[in-house]
């Protein structure tokens, strides 16, 4: 099974709100996930990043792959 962390869509219409969730690569965006890391808020000012980074870790060891824009959060420059 190919696993991912990616953003998985919450909130209602034009509020967005996402959830960082490891899912197996063949499901759709918004389907189940395995377990979930974290979540951002891009609404908040500013914008709200909370991910447990030994969790991320774990799974980035076990073969997961980080989507881009997963990527682009947990390590901001």
């Amino acid at each position: 099974m190919a696993t991912v962390i990616r953003l998985t869509r919450m909130g209602r219409k034009k509020k967005p709100f996402y959830r960082v969730v490891v899912t197996d690569s063949r499901k759709k965006r918004d389907g189940g996930w395995i377990e979930s890391l974290g979540y951002y808020n891009p609404l908040s000012q500013p914008a709200t990043i909370k991910i447990d980074m030994s969790r991320l870790e774990y799974w980035k060891s076990v073969g997961a792959k980080m989507s881009d824009r997963v990527a682009k959060l947990a390590n901001p420059k």
